[in-house]
């Protein structure tokens, strides 16, 4: 068995094409993972209500970032970053004509990805029923906040809703502290990966079988099945508090401690970590004492333990701690503001985040956005194309995809389908 080199091999979803309905973060990331891996992802908008990331701010044009659209060129950073890689339409779905050019669409897909609210499209009359009479094998991908049966709370799911039903919110912090959002829009993103997952294994399945699927994406369940992998509720019966700050007390020594200049992460749950913790920080006698010997000890004595690491962890700059637990074997890091971590060399090399273009005036600034990390060693995957506008790719999806006449595009733009 020979391995393939980079480049030998096509993109891994090269025969995979996807309509993409999606809008704003949860669906334009998952239809970006698949554009990076090769799927010809075809973005349908409206073309009197576009995808909402469009108008997102900051916006970039030739005289670099600004809080507001200044001139027709400056395009959102937004979609510069959620849009690159796919081939954008217009379709109008409210417009009778337009479910018969959908259902050509659908003719030629393979799989269909949406996030609009629980119901939207079936009552537009494109939702999967439709979808699966028209092309069988079709997988249609639905990313909402509550899943197909039901909607708590408000029924509009945006990330900081699904962060607070999930229970993530009362994970971070102290007790006694206000709930803490994830600055990350964390619901967001986490869905969309178990979108893919999804749709990857239904499409694995329709090879076989040659049936399609609807896949049912909940953010409220991903997230709450992502708080459920820490037993919190036990913990706090056990005398763990359910909040514990910058430090996870289970694993002492664990967490994030003040340095001289900023701070510094420190993991040492191991017998092995915190012996070698314990003589960096030249307190050789702690690896014998009764209150700090094994990890039970460590933990019954955390707040004694953690004041005695901060004791160290002040007096020092992070970068000579982090030289001294390197030395030593114990995993520790700086805490970096995301300006630099988006910037870090070996981040930046391996394509986990790239310098973003703008469509017509390419590089305009120092902006960094996502990536694809996911690494093949058969071949080169990523991002090469630039955000389309709305409606860029019409000619080439309905005349060279479908095989419409000019004039049948003409008629569709002159009655607003498109």
């Amino acid at each position: 068995m020979t391995t393939q080199s980079v480049n030998e091999l096509p993109r891994p979803l090269e025969d995979v094409t996807v309509l993409d309905l999606t809008t704003a973060l949860a669906g334009p990331f998952a239809t970006f993972l698949l554009a990076g891996m090769g799927a010809r992802v075809i973005k349908i908008e409206n073309p009197l209500g576009p995808d909402t990331c469009r108008g997102n701010a900051p916006f970039v044009g030739k005289h670099g970032a600004s809080l507001s659209r200044e001139h027709e060129d400056d395009v959102s950073v937004s979609a510069m970053n959620r849009l690159r890689n796919k081939q954008a339409i217009t379709l109008n779905l409210k417009k009778p004509e337009a479910l018969e050019v959908f259902a050509d669409l659908v003719r030629q897909a393979d799989a269909v990805v949406e996030n609009f609210s629980r119901g939207t499209l079936d009552r537009l009359g494109a939702g999967y029923k439709f979808s699966s009479k028209i092309n069988p094998r079709i997988i249609h991908c639905s990313i909402t906040g509550f899943g197909s049966e039901g909607d708590p709370g408000t029924g509009k799911a945006m990330d900081a809703i699904i962060q607070a039903l999930s229970g993530v919110m009362m994970t971070s912090g102290a007790m006694g502290d206000p709930p803490m959002r994830v600055g990350v829009p964390f619901a967001d993103l986490s869905a969309p990966l178990f979108g893919v997952i999804g749709l990857l294994a239904a499409l694995h399945q329709a090879q076989r079988t040659g049936i399609g699927q609807h896949v049912d994406i909940s953010m409220l369940g991903v997230m709450t099945a992502m708080v459920a992998c820490e037993p919190f509720d036990l913990l706090e019966r056990c005398g763990v508090p359910q909040r514990t700050g910058q430090t996870v007390p289970r694993l002492a020594p664990f967490g994030i401690y003040p340095s001289a200049d900023g701070y510094v992460a420190i993991c040492a749950p191991t017998e092995a970590f915190a012996m070698s913790l314990f003589e960096a920080i030249q307190r050789p006698e702690m690896c014998t004492d009764p209150k700090f010997r094994t990890r039970d000890d460590r933990v019954k004595n955390v707040e004694e333990l953690n004041t005695i690491i901060e004791s160290f962890t002040r007096r020092l700059p992070t970068a000579e701690i982090n030289a001294r637990l390197d030395a030593v074997g114990v995993p520790s890091a700086p805490v970096r503001n995301p300006d630099v971590a988006m910037r870090d060399p070996q981040v930046v090399a391996r394509g986990e985040t790239v310098r973003l273009m703008h469509p017509k005036f390419g590089d305009v600034g120092d902006i960094y956005g996502m990536g694809l990390p996911i690494r093949f060693s058969g071949c080169n995957v990523g991002f090469d194309k630039p955000a389309p506008g709305l409606g860029e790719h019409n000619e080439a999806v309905y005349c060279g995809m479908l095989g419409y006449s000019p004039e049948k595009l003409e008629e569709l733009r002159a009655k607003k389908v498109i």
